[in-house]
């Protein structure tokens, strides 16, 4: 008997953004690829079994520049903020393009480069954590005080920004990645998106005569030798900030939330850190940050998993629902940071696999090695059921709008003296 069709697939992304997972589970039983109408009203085929979603994420015949898509057919996908000025990154070209700007990115990535900038990390997650402590007494929002300024540093780092900086940019983000309903943007994302157009456009403007020694200052002489287009150096430094916080932001307060409501991993994780790197892999399968892959659209007649995909229409591949596919992983609805072998796609397949892979994973590490030594008895300041995943569009982007909890735990050197 053939299963009755999930209604929400008829306005996929408008659905529960707090618990999405029984509805992914409910879909990928029904099949590997289905079409769908997305809740902004687009034709798109939604792939959600992991065999399947590696297949699309690394086929030939599904394109990423949505500049032709928009060119052929404006019904395809919608133009976001902040507009085509800042919309030819990496993520929305196809070879040869891409190969040469993600070139151009990846020396900053490099293994060399991460080992260097190790002891920084560290030393930033332990100034946040001091900052913390001072509140110890009361809830916090570990998003906002942990989760979300800690990447930010980083790749503010990178990037060359200095702190003031950050301060500004980190809330223009925030508001600019904010969910909002309707088909227009609210007034405050327009204005935030006005921000980080001027200040990016500045900072590539002032470094243009004396290019400095970082990531921007490498991209800005790349543009000068006529490497890429100014078009293209504003578009990847957007892309960077972008990709280098707000995902690894969600890692992060995804990854604590699981933990702690899950207090029996948590204190694993507490009681031997030597746990964390298969930890982290396990957030990344139990709840990706990135639960939809970002656009891409068919240029011909492709198919997938036996379903045929028209060209022209839009693909939307759901790594959050392939990290659960129990086809690929036993016992994939149960959470253990214990797991061998976590099987995933939060960072991608084939060509477009994630720049910073490498560098969310040693952030993640870090920051939940010193978040649990210095309070291993953390815990929620609300009931599980009062967590909201508010912030992101709850398709590309997913995250905690904030994570109350209470420091209750102490430095264990603390309870030893």
């Amino acid at each position: 008997m053939t299963q009755p069709r999930a209604r929400a697939l008829d306005h996929w992304g408008d659905y529960d953004r707090d618990c999405p997972f029984p509805l992914f589970a409910e879909v990928r039983a029904a099949g590997p690829v289905h079409e769908v109408t997305l809740a902004d009203g687009h034709r798109a085929f939604l792939v959600v079994e992991y065999a399947a979603a590696r297949e699309a994420l690394n086929h030939p015949d599904l394109s990423k520049d949505m500049h032709a898509a928009l060119a052929r057919d404006g019904g395809v996908v919608a133009e976001g903020l902040p507009g085509p000025d800042f919309a030819r990154h990496m993520l929305s070209v196809d070879p040869p393009d891409h190969t040469r700007l993600r070139r151009l990115a990846a020396k900053a990535f490099t293994r060399t480069r991460l080992e260097a900038l190790e002891p920084r990390i560290g030393q930033i997650a332990a100034d946040l954590l001091d900052d913390l402590a001072a509140h110890e007494e009361g809830p916090v929002d570990l998003v906002a005080e942990y989760a979300r300024p800690l990447p930010f540093a980083v790749i503010g780092e990178l990037l060359g920004i200095d702190r003031t900086d950050q301060r500004r940019l980190v809330g223009w983000f925030a508001t600019l990645l904010a969910p909002y309903s309707g088909a227009e943007p609210p007034a405050e994302a327009v204005a935030a998106s006005d921000h980080i157009v001027g200040f990016l456009t500045d900072l590539v403007d002032n470094r243009w005569a004396a290019p400095t020694e970082d990531l921007v200052g490498d991209l800005v002489r790349a543009c000068r030798d006529s490497m890429l287009t100014r078009q293209e150096l504003l578009s990847t430094v957007f892309q960077l900030v972008v990709a280098g916080h707000d995902t690894t932001t969600s890692l992060i307060g995804n990854g604590v939330a699981a933990l702690l409501t899950h207090p029996d991993q948590r204190d694993a994780l507490a009681a031997d850190p030597s746990l964390v790197t298969r930890a982290v892999e396990e957030f990344l399968r139990w709840d990706a940050p990135v639960p939809h892959s970002t656009f891409r659209y068919a240029t011909r007649d492709v198919t997938i998993a036996d379903t045929v995909i028209p060209a022209g229409v839009q693909v939307l591949v759901s790594l959050a629902a392939a990290g659960r596919d129990p086809g690929r992983n036993g016992d994939a609805e149960t959470f253990d940071i214990r797991r061998t072998g976590a099987t995933h796609l939060a960072f991608g397949h084939g060509i477009h696999h994630c720049l910073g892979a490498r560098l969310a994973r040693l952030e993640a590490e870090i920051a939940f090695t010193a978040l649990l030594s210095r309070f291993p008895g953390l815990q929620l300041a609300v009931p599980p059921d009062g967590l909201r995943w508010g912030h992101g569009e709850g398709l590309v982007l997913r995250g905690l709008s904030e994570l109350p909890v209470l420091l209750s735990g102490s430095d264990p050197q603390e309870k030893s003296s």
